[in-house]
């Protein structure tokens, strides 16, 4: 992207406006008797295949509100914690995926190797976030979960609190892979098998206060652009802003388009191995998270300002994976013949942990 005639602050913002993210409702989807799922379903897979994201609606009988609300809480009393106490809990090893990740440690990345990712944190530098990984309570036995319960009462609280979301969501990636499997004319329960050991992640993103100028230049940013490994992620977020997505229409020029933060809503999109799984039918967009313009108020007007700390973002996310073991090549009815294939078979773990090791560090 061009850098343009204006402050360093408004380049690392740049934006072409607010990306057009169409709205569907999980409650049809909820009841796959019902007359309006079919029709859902079909709208759902629409949304996937021309934007890759869209912001979900009538959640609420699955997900309340005072669930996300409760989570975002223990997220903020978690990161204030001192240093040390995060440190306790630290992910052990980037495959384990479990865990507290200090600031620097991650770097999103369209790169595929480590080497390369190393490339582009010397031009660019650290994501400037910190982050808690959360792995499913039932998968991978053997890898377990490094937990503050045995810091405090507010470590055990945590606990339960993040295990209760992780099952809410883990149970709404069905839902939604049903609803793109009637979509696609599969069977809705064909995707199931696939998806019943939970092998997902839920992560808790701290974007630290930023002190003024600290993203001159236009090269740093909250997380870099990339895409997402697996088939779903859903994304609640603060009333900050800053992710944005690139253009659908952009043919991979670099135009970006803001998603602003709706109330009552999740941002839900797909990732690299669903677009891989589907042949490339439904669609993985790339993209990161900008600081906002950034404007101090007064009793007369709102004016931007680079003389003042940009605030601290929290947002969470989850990521949905098929299970590590299941085999993801092109689904029935997405190719002609053998040649149409554009994937050749992958292992999900082996796709997900290369992934994974390449963009976390020491």
């Amino acid at each position: 992207m061009a850098p343009s005639a204006t402050s360093p602050q408004t380049m690392t913002a740049k934006s072409e406006g607010t990306a057009p993210l169409p709205l569907i409702s999980l409650e049809p989807l909820l009841d796959p008797t019902s007359p309006q799922a079919h029709q859902a379903s079909h709208a759902l897979l629409s949304a996937f295949r021309t934007s890759g994201f869209l912001y979900l609606t009538n959640y609420s009988s699955l997900i309340p509100r005072s669930d996300i609300d409760k989570v975002f809480h223990a997220s903020a009393h978690f990161f204030a914690r001192p240093q040390p106490q995060k440190d306790s809990v630290a992910l052990p090893s980037p495959t384990s995926n479990r865990g507290y990740q200090r600031p620097g440690r991650e770097k999103v990345s369209l790169a595929a190797t480590a080497a390369d990712v190393a490339r582009e944190r010397q031009q660019t530098g650290d994501d400037m976030k910190e982050t808690y990984e959360i792995g499913s309570p039932a998968a991978r036995p053997g890898n377990p979960q490094p937990w503050p319960d045995a810091l405090d009462e507010a470590g055990v609280a945590f606990r339960t609190t993040m295990q209760d979301f992780f099952l809410k969501c883990q149970e709404l990636h069905l839902v939604l892979m049903r609803g793109i499997a009637v979509g696609m004319g599969l069977d809705i329960h064909f995707f199931d098998p696939m998806l019943d050991v939970g092998d997902n992640n839920l992560r808790l993103l701290h974007y630290p206060s930023v002190p003024a100028g600290g993203f001159e230049g236009g090269k740093r940013m909250r997380a870099g652009a990339h895409s997402d490994y697996g088939t779903l992620t859903f994304l609640f977020q603060d009333k900050r802003g800053g992710l944005q997505v690139e253009k659908a229409d952009d043919g991979g020029g670099g135009g970006w388009m803001d998603v602003e933060p709706r109330p009552d809503t999740i941002v839900v999109n797909a990732g690299d191995l669903m677009a891989r799984w589907s042949n490339d039918l439904i669609r993985s967009t790339k993209h990161r998270v900008v600081e906002p313009p950034h404007t101090t108020s007064t009793t007369t007007s709102t004016t931007s300002t680079t003389s003042k700390a940009h605030p601290p973002r929290y947002s969470v996310a989850y990521f949905c994976n098929p299970n590590y073991e299941a085999w993801i090549e092109a689904l029935p009815g997405t190719f002609e013949e053998e040649g149409g294939k554009r994937y050749e078979g992958i292992n999900s773990r082996d796709y997900l942990f290369g992934r994974l090791n390449a963009t976390v560090g020491a």
